[in-house]
C-alpha cells in the first residue's frame, strides 16, 4: 500500500475512533444516571410492595441491560479501532516529507 494510501486509512481510522470514543464516553454517563434511577426504582419496589412499582423497576432493569450490553460492544469497538490504527502506525513508513 502506497504511503498515501496508509495516511488516508490512518485519519479514517483515528475519525472512527474518536467518534467512538465519545459516543462510548456519553453512554457511559447515561448508564451511570440510569443505575442510580434504577436503584431508586429497586428501593421503592421494596418499600412500597406494589405491583406497578415492580412493573416500573422490571422495565428499568432491562433498559439498563440494554445499555450495559450496548456499552460493552461500543468498548469492543473502540478496542478493535485501536488495534487497526496502531497495526496501520506499524506497518506504514512514510515515502517523504509528504506521504
Amino acid at each position: 500500500m502506497s504511503s498515501r494510501l496508509y495516511k488516508r486509512r490512518l485519519e479514517d481510522v483515528q475519525r472512527q475512533l474518536n467518534q467512538a470514543r465519545e459516543s462510548l464516553n456519553v453512554l457511559q454517563e447515561q448508564v451511570l444516571v440510569w443505575n442510580d434511577a434504577l436503584e431508586d426504582s429497586r428501593i421503592r419496589a421494596l418499600v412500597s410492595e406494589t405491583p406497578l412499582q415492580a412493573h416500573e423497576y422490571d422495565d428499568l432493569s432491562r433498559h439498563v441491560a440494554v445499555a450495559n450490553a450496548e456499552m460493552r460492544r461500543r468498548a469492543e469497538e473502540v478496542r478493535e479501532l485501536v488495534e487497526a490504527r496502531d497495526e496501520l502506525l506499524r506497518d506504514w513508513t512514510p515515502d517523504d516529507e509528504r506521504g
